[in-house]
């Protein structure tokens, strides 16, 4: 059982909805800079309910990762790695998950140095 003062933090925490109005709009700012910075390099749409894209790369996405991690300094998970091989397919070939929990600005850059490797690749 719960402590009376975790009780009470619970329920002063779950009654509090402003926290959440406010992620859903910094969510979707993120998301609008990242879609419009991606746009023309990669092929790249809104998630229905997630704070991850996964764009379609063009290449590997194990090189292009650590492309990406040598040259712009910034990490992403090849799709590769996160689904596995059936029938010879696997769904995240050619992708990467992008998790969009950093900060409007840095998520800006992070789309801009992608946006450039492929543009200078």
């Amino acid at each position: 059982t719960m402590s009376p003062a975790v009780q009470a933090a619970s329920i002063a925490a779950w009654n509090d909805e402003l926290h959440v109005q406010e992620n859903r709009k910094l969510y979707s700012q993120k998301f609008s800079t990242f879609i419009e910075s991606l746009n023309g390099a990669l092929e790249v749409s809104q998630p229905r309910g997630s704070f991850y894209l996964w764009p379609e790369l063009p290449d590997n996405d194990t090189e292009f990762a650590r492309q990406l991690l040598k040259d712009k300094n910034l990490r992403v998970v090849p799709g590769s790695y996160l689904s596995r091989d059936i029938d010879g397919i696997n769904p995240g070939r050619n992708r990467i998950r992008l998790s969009l929990v950093a900060s409007v600005n840095e998520c800006a850059e992070a789309a801009q140095r992608i946006h450039d490797l492929i543009e200078n690749s």
